[in-house]
């Protein structure tokens, strides 16, 4: 039978046994992606885990909030277990399974209860259950203990007894493993998150596997602790009712904000962010009385805002951009509350802070001074960059920007920069293209450490990959959620990779700084056996399921020298051993399998404490006799290696 006849008889015998009801449980097991994003295994913030962890943090935030409940404990034991203690009101005992396995049901719907809080719409705490292993909550109130366990979202005690502990609320939870495979917490990972949540509640303690994590100042220990460049006045730290904001500007280039509602990090903005956007730039202009243009005042400036907005409408279940127009349902926009609260405080403060005023209108002459230097060839790198894009070879864009796909899977979009037209064939030829672009460099990229910004403009191959990105203006338009640097794993490769990442840290810090910068890991080696040679029957059994097929041969692709000797005593004996120098040399067909579900990527990340500026300089920079004698002092030749490693 054809397969158009089997499709047609199979639309006919639609009836009741197609239809099919799923509980709370099994919805939310099957399609997890529509209430944490995606799975992953702990190694990127987005991860799944983390989403779970930041819902039962959420809880513990709002009862603070409150005012009731002034210290979080959390503990991750071997980064696979999560317990979270807060003092506050505990969840009324009564409705405590309720509370956390039915959807739809929970106490922030009154707004008497939780005026500003973050989960408002009833699903966070009852994901974090359907999506682990192992589940328990217990709730401390009025000298008892009720404590409820589930697996997998299925209850499987229920107990209550005395207790002198203090009010409260325990959650743990072990993520399951079936679902987020082998996954991890990452400490550092982490601790951001938690830091973030101390600088919008300052009075809070947070206690996180034993260390004390505070901040007396808020925003402003944000941007302290978050600037990798020196402010050139210092922050500016305003406070109203339901906002904050403080902002500097640095020697850096572009622009960086920080953005907060309720407590929650919005890590794509929102309506807030682009408020603040508009009204400082607008609201300095007027201070200094001359037509200013608002990228020159906005360049280098590193800014944070938190607002508390009633009933908040985030774009998603993730809460990581604010769609909020009004401050609450019946009250004032977002747009003209963070406009009149900086109109007036910023205003007042440049007014009676006049020498600061003076540093930053400085600031602001420079950049315009640069931007006007640059006009001709700005101009001209524009035009020849536009035209380049209706014929560009170097970029082969993904469907996601076109009409006929879905806006929704934008946080799934990314873009490979490939060296040589080998390494780009191999992954265009394998990629999705609903979703994956790639751009082809020709040969190695300009060191561009110590040049201005010109030179993105000058130099074809940077203007060309700036207007793939779409970032001249900033991250608001970036194209690709993702910006993946693939290049071969050999001396060339890493020299490449430094280059590009040079560029990115020189012009677009912030692109690394909201981790959308990331290396693609490639296996150095292919090590495969024939089925009947190979003993470990599981590992066959896996390779068969997973191709849904009997294999000839059972192959494994290694990423280092140590799963290389653990496949070769899986596989053996005599294994068929492949060393990959490069993208180039990896068929389409292999190539899939490494840009695909189980994608690996090393994400670039940037702090305070990374010195990049020294890092640049040295590695980067004209002082090229250090660098040449720091090689000779570490240089190891073969003949001092012990036998063993050679």
């Amino acid at each position: 039978m054809e397969e158009n006849d089997i499709l047609q008889n199979q639309a006919k015998n639609y009836d009741d046994v197609n239809i099919i009801h799923l509980s709370d449980v099994e919805h939310i097991r099957m399609r997890p992606g529509m209430y944490i994003g995606r799975l992953g295994d702990g190694s990127m913030a987005e991860d799944g885990i983390y989403v779970l962890l930041k819902e039962v943090i959420d809880n513990s935030i709002d009862e603070f909030r409150m005012h009731a409940g002034k210290r979080i404990e959390i503990d991750i034991d071997d980064n696979l277990r999560v317990s979270v203690r807060d003092y506050g009101r505990g969840i009324p005992q009564g409705k405590l399974v309720e509370a956390v396995s039915q959807l739809n049901t929970g106490g922030k719907y009154d707004s008497k209860a939780f005026k500003k809080s973050i989960g408002m719409n009833g699903v966070g705490i009852k994901a974090v259950n359907f999506l682990s292993s192992h589940f328990e909550a217990r709730s401390y109130r009025d000298g008892q203990m009720r404590s409820v366990t589930f697996e997998r979202g299925v209850l499987t005690t229920d107990s209550t007894e005395p207790t002198e502990d203090e009010t409260g609320t325990f959650i743990f939870f072990e993520p399951d493993n079936t679902l987020f495979k082998n996954y991890r917490f990452q400490d550092d990972i982490v601790e951001t998150m938690l830091r973030n949540y101390t600088y919008l509640n300052t009075g809070l303690t947070i206690m996180y596997n034993g260390r004390r994590i505070i901040s007396r100042n808020g925003l402003e220990d944000l941007l302290n602790d978050q600037m990798t460049t020196e402010g050139i006045y210092p922050i500016i730290h305003l406070k109203g009712e339901d906002i904050e904001i403080a902002f500097t500007h640095t020697n850096q280039y572009g622009e960086e904000y920080h953005s907060f509602v309720n407590g929650q990090h919005t890590t794509q903005g929102g309506t807030h962010q682009s408020a603040f956007k508009e009204h400082i730039a607008r609201t300095i202009k007027e201070y200094s009385g001359k037509n200013l243009e608002y990228t020159d005042i906005r360049n280098g400036l590193v800014a944070a805002i938190a607002v508390n907005v009633e009933e908040p409408m985030f774009e998603s279940q993730t809460k990581i951009k604010l769609g909020s127009l009004t401050m609450s349902p019946d009250g004032v926009s977002v747009n003209k509350y963070v406009g009149d609260f900086i109109k007036q405080e910023v205003d007042n403060y440049l007014h009676k802070h006049t020498d600061i005023a003076d540093v930053m209108l400085q600031k602001i002459n420079e950049s315009e001074k640069e931007r006007k230097a640059m006009a001709g060839v700005t101009k001209l790198a524009r035009e020849r960059a536009k035209k380049a894009n209706l014929h560009n070879r170097k970029l082969r864009d993904c469907r996601i920007h076109f009409s006929d796909v879905k806006n929704d899977r934008k946080e799934e979009s990314c873009i490979f920069i490939t060296e040589g037209d080998s390494a780009s064939g191999s992954i265009t030829k394998s990629r999705d293209v609903n979703t994956q672009a790639v751009f082809s460099l020709r040969g190695k990229p300009l060191n561009c450490f110590g040049l201005t910004k010109k030179v993105v403009y000058e130099n074809e191959e940077f203007n060309l990959l700036q207007a793939a990105l779409d970032i001249e203006d900033g991250l608001d338009t970036l194209r690709y959620n993702k910006v993946i640097v693939a290049t071969d794993a050999d001396v060339d490769g890493m020299h490449i990779r430094l280059l590009i990442i040079t560029f990115f840290l020189q012009f677009f810090p912030e692109l690394i700084k909201k981790g959308h910068v990331y290396v693609l890991q490639t296996p150095l080696f292919r090590v495969r056996n024939r089925r009947t040679r190979i003993k470990d029957k599981e590992a066959v059994a896996q390779a068969d399921e997973a191709k849904g097929k009997k294999l000839d041969f059972i192959t494994r692709y290694c990423y280092s020298e140590e799963e290389r000797q653990k496949a070769i005593v899986d596989l053996g004996p005599e294994p068929e051993i492949t060393r990959f120098k490069g993208l180039g040399e990896i068929s389409p067909d292999e190539f899939a399998n490494f840009i695909g579900p189980d994608i690996r990527l090393e994400q670039v990340t940037l702090h305070k404490n990374d010195q990049v500026k020294k890092l640049l300089e040295y590695y980067m920079g004209k002082n090229t006799p250090e660098r040449q004698n720091f090689i000779i002092d570490n240089l190891v030749i073969e003949e001092d290696l012990p036998e063993e490693e050679l």
